[in-house]
């Protein structure tokens, strides 16, 4: 018998269904199904994947969809041909866009008008109580002879009942019946997970669902001859399953992307405009003459953008980046793009093929079926505007974002499945928190125990059996960071396009794999802080000094700015500025372009997992000898001393020393972007062993290279990638030494972005000589200013104060300035809450004194009619105050960090520095005197904690006191050990011992104590990374 089933959805039903569409697909082929249909309810979002799936098994997937009108029963429409998935894609996009974000709206009038090249198949009522003949007939009239009526049975008592029942609506409505499934999981064995996943999606426990539940497990994925003795009274209706199959013949393989066209000018090809760009960008980008290297590479990549058919798209990019800096928007190119010269010569990077050997093929390859790939960085602020012009250029059923599957992690599925088997509210909190551990599961297991769940209680094995289950499984659809696809014709011609929960965007249902996987270019149009802060550099610097500069004037090569970065002097500048970067710089020594490209690629996973840094480190210092077993591996090592640190020498390697195609060397690199799928990497062992092998490289060598590139596996980066970011680490350096005001003031005024708080950049620019000064009404704006050479802070800084009161503050300062607290309230007319919160914060010191006196005259004027404080004189009396106590230098400095994160009068540390004394705590500016391996005790505010995924449980901590900033490192049991602290204290004294060397300093700790009661009330918050 031939069977294929037509109803079927996958976990891309989100909360609906129990199985993924690869394991739907793997299933249905061992079971020697003919075909299976993908029918996520009102989604196509997982079909990509399925149709992956069905490639490597030889197996035929069905591209359909249940739609649920809200006038009808819901109907299983499956795509006959081209256009029927084209009408399927409309239909979706149609209802998606109607409805807010995760619902979809339609009506049978609306598929009535989608119905060209589709089946469908009309899901009876669970109940048979009565006759749908209406709402049967208005989909046969719809339909015609291409409806017909799904039979389902589930083992359930009444089967036989509900069969006959089936049978006389199939005769007074006239439609076949065809048999399905329904299907809502691959195996029986994944009722409970779907019995957990109905409790999540209805917001309650399995308990309190329990009506809600499927009665037993048959919703799974039956071996045929189970469904033979099912349907045997009505065989014709198996048969159907394969009518339908046959009619079924489109596939996503037919799917054609096309891109604009309409950037050429009337009479020249794209091709032909595109190679006019990249010479006249050629002569910009080398007014003294294009060498010979740079034409050949330019004619290579032009010749394979032609045979391709990709010159649309690199105009594409052109254009966009063509708008942005007609807006002065700051932005470049990066990734793979940067390996190509063209992508140069148009603009579209900034990196000059001529200082780094680009491997093209990283980019494009002729060998593999995969559309390039161009990353974009705009500012952060200012992204928007690029992503609304190409809505406004394309249109929106032309252009939408690529989605992001948002999947279960181990905190997300720990809460959703505790709380799904009635594990209590503070059991549940107390194990999502731990949730760290999960990864060890005997460790996680263990700290269930100590949570109060036993994990070898059946509750306790139920529990982690259901969060192991459940983890990967996607949760809903979100927006990429930028990705967005542009296509000649209408893009729900190919994807369904829903609305994000942002306004003014959409977004298509599939995401980057996805668009991957069928050869649709998107461009990624990201949003880098940097950017928006250098731009805001450049703009003061021209204000103040009246010169103007642009990341292309900067001067190259200035050995004060190395100096600088040698010293680890790094905070706020770009990519270097973490503490593992901080710690390689006095080792590394970066003294040109090439080593911040390095620099920025060697503090990865990749390298470190591959054992690659200390013998390159070794190697640049003439501590070791970089030797090469043949010259063509000497060209792709010479540049890191014989030590791979880049992916592009990685597939190069793969190239020489394996005898792997480029197309080959492509996959690999794939294999080495799959890093969170452990053992992808090992797929590829034999080949890369066996190809050094005959090239005449064995042994230890070849062992070596594979575990090297093996280390790639956990992150590795590539050198385009790296070349992009050294760039903007030179120009954000330049600009920190050069201009340390400006450098300050516009990072604080770009935030959230980078690792460091206000308060940690303002000490960091006290100590490069810089003045500051408070925050004043009757000098701040909401930005961070700069004043006398010095930054006068703005109220930007000032917890719960409101941009748009600061802009009316300002504009009625630029009249005339504030004379009093009562004219300040009678001008501005400010809500009295806002005046509180300026007062709280000191902000009106020049106004009324003291901050008590200023908050006190606040408070007051919610004892007077409103009329009466908005227009009273300026020379009116005020009501006599009552003497207060003035607030002490502690009080100020804490009630300082309460409203604004930092403090100019002192720090809380310095308040308890007798005691720490007493104690024996070395405070962070005496630690460079003290010796190597000596035991320590120090103690600060916590700022930072960083806990790295190659760490092996390490966590750093950054602390602060009033003399600087102090390094720390935990191990993981000495973390667990004192998690109450670790996780929550604010400030901490930590015992240790210190470890120094080239001048980075570290405090490894053994033991901690919680500092925070001792320092009363005062509130600060970390910034953790990991």
């Amino acid at each position: 018998m031939r069977y294929a089933e037509l109803h079927c959805l996958s976990n891309f039903s989100f909360l609906e269904a129990a199985s993924h569409p690869e394991e739907l697909v793997a299933r249905a082929a061992e079971l020697g199904y003919s075909a299976l249909a993908i029918t996520d309810r009102n989604t196509l979002a997982g079909v990509v994947r399925a149709h992956t799936a069905a490639k490597d098994h030889n197996f035929k997937v069905i591209i359909g969809s249940e739609i649920v009108p809200i006038d009808g029963p819901p109907v299983v429409l499956w795509a006959t041909n081209r256009e029927g998935y084209a009408n399927l894609c409309r239909l979706i996009t149609l209802g998606r866009r109607l409805a807010p974000k995760g619902e979809c709206h339609l009506t049978v009038e609306d598929i009535a008008a989608h119905t060209p090249g589709v089946l469908a198949g009309i899901v009876p009522p669970k109940h048979s109580e009565e006759l749908p003949l209406e709402d049967l007939h208005r989909y046969r009239d719809t339909f015609g002879d291409a409806a017909y009526l799904l039979a389902e049975l589930h083992h359930g008592p009444h089967d036989r009942d509900r069969l006959d029942w089936l049978g006389m609506c199939s005769r007074k409505s006239t439609l076949p019946l065809v048999a399905a499934g329904n299907v809502l999981f691959h195996i029986p064995e994944r009722k409970p997970l779907h019995d957990v996943l109905t409790a999540i999606r209805l917001r309650s426990s399995v308990a309190q669902v329990e009506a809600h539940l499927q009665p037993n497990g048959d919703r799974h994925l039956r071996p045929k001859d189970r469904l033979q003795a099912i349907f045997a009274a009505i065989p014709e209706a198996l048969r159907r399953t394969q009518e339908i199959a046959d009619r079924c013949t489109f596939r996503l393989d037919e799917l054609r992307y096309e891109y604009p066209e309409e950037l050429a000018p009337a009479g020249m090809t794209p091709m032909q405009y595109l190679r006019q760009l990249t010479w006249e960008g050629a002569a910009k980008r080398f007014p003294e003459g294009i060498s010979g290297k740079v034409q050949q590479l330019l004619e290579h990549e032009l010749q394979l953008i032609e045979d391709l058919q990709y010159e649309p798209y690199f105009l594409t990019v052109w254009d966009l980046m063509r708008f942005a800096r007609s807006k002065e928007i700051l932005c470049q190119g990066r990734g793979s793009a940067a390996n190509s010269a063209v992508c140069y010569c148009l603009g579209i990077t900034s990196v000059n093929p001529a200082r780094i050997d680009v491997l093209f093929e990283r980019f494009i390859s002729r060998e593999r079926d995969e559309a390039p790939d161009i990353d974009v960085d705009f500012e952060h602020e200012r992204r928007e505007e690029v992503l609304q012009y190409i809505y406004e250029k394309y249109g929106r059923d032309r252009a939408g974002i690529a989605a992001v599957t948002i999947t279960y992690r181990p905190r997300s599925a720990i809460r959703d499945v505790g709380k799904a088997i009635g594990l209590s509210l503070d059991m549940v909190d107390r194990l999502a928190k731990n949730a760290d551990h999960y990864r060890a599961t005997t460790d996680f297991a263990v700290r269930c125990g100590e949570m109060g769940l036993d994990a070898k209680s059946d509750l306790g094995r139920k529990f982690l059996f259901l969060v192991r289950e459940l983890i990967g499984f996607p949760r809903h659809l979100s927006q990429h960071t930028g990705g967005m696809v542009i296509t000649r014709g209408p893009l729900h011609d190919l994807v369904p396009i829903e609305n994000a929960t942002m306004p003014g965007r959409t977004v298509v249902q599939w995401n980057k794999d996805d668009l991957d996987d069928l050869g649709i270019l998107k461009v990624d149009c990201l949003a880098l802080g940097m950017l928006t802060a250098i731009r805001k550099m450049f703009q003061m610097v021209e204000a103040n000094t009246g010169q103007k500069h642009t990341l292309a004037s900067i001067p190259e090569g200035d050995p004060k700015v190395y100096g600088m970065i040698c010293q680890a002097d790094t905070i706020g500048i770009f990519q270097i500025e973490s503490r593992a970067q901080m710690s390689m710089l006095p080792r590394l020594k970066p003294r040109c372009y090439y080593d911040l490209v390095i620099e920025v690629a060697i503090v990865r996973p990749g390298p470190i997992q591959g054992d690659m840094v200390h013998p390159y480190l070794r190697r640049r210092f003439g501590e070791e000898e970089a030797t090469y077993p043949n010259e063509a591996i000497r060209e792709v090592l010479k540049k890191t001393l014989g030590v791979p640190l880049f992916q592009e020498q990685c597939m190069q390697l793969a190239i020489v020393a394996a005898g792997f195609t480029p197309g080959e060397a492509d996959q690999l690199r794939r294999a080495m972007g799959a890093w969170r799928r452990p053992g992808i990497i090992d797929q590829f062992r034999a080949k890369l062993l066996d190809g050094m092998q005959k090239h005449g490289l064995e042994g230890e060598f070849a062992e070596r290279v594979f575990q090297q590139i093996r280390g790639f596996g956990e992150y590795g980066f590539p050198e385009s990638h790296a070349a992009s970011f050294a760039l903007l680490v030179y120009v954000s350096a330049w600009l920190k030494h050069y201009y340390p005001a400006e450098f300050a003031a516009a990072i604080i005024n770009s935030q959230p972005m980078g690792f460091y708080a206000p308060s940690q950049l303002i000490s960091d620019a006290r100590k490069h000589g810089v003045s500051i000064w408070p925050i004043d009404v009757n000098r701040s704006e909401w930005d961070c200013t700069i004043e006398n050479q010095g930054i006068r802070l703005g109220l930007r800084l000032v917890g719960g104060f409101q941009q748009q009161v600061a802009e009316k503050i300002s504009q009625m300062r630029r009249e005339a300035p504030f004379s009093s607290m009562t004219d300040f309230v009678r001008r501005t007319r400010l809500p009295q809450a806002q005046i509180e919160i300026l007062a709280d914060a000191d902000a009106l010191a020049s106004l009324q004194g003291s901050r008590r006196d200023a908050l006190w005259n606040a408070l007051s004027l919610d004892r007077k009619p409103r009329q009466q404080w908005l227009f009273d004189q300026v020379d009116d009396p005020t009501e006599p105050l009552a003497p207060l106590p003035v607030m002490s230098q502690e009080e100020e400095v804490y009630a300082d960090y309460r409203t604004t994160g930092l403090s100019l009068r002192s720090h809380p540390i310095a308040f308890q520095r007798k005691r720490l004394n007493r104690l024996r705590v070395t405070p962070a500016g005496e630690l460079p005197n003290i010796p190597n391996e000596s035991s320590v005790k120090v103690a600060g505010i916590v700022l930072l904690r960083q806990r790295p995924g190659t760490a092996k449980g390490i966590t750093f901590v950054t602390l602060e006191d009033e003399t600087g900033t102090m390094n720390l490192v935990l191990h993981q049991k000495t973390w667990e050990r004192f998690r109450k602290i670790t996780r929550h204290s604010q400030a901490w004294i930590a015992h240790g011992k210190l470890e120094a060397k080239d001048t980075v300093i570290h405090v490894i700790v053994r033991r901690l104590e919680d500092l925070s009661s001792r320092l009363h009330s005062l509130q600060t918050k970390s910034r953790d990374f990991r």
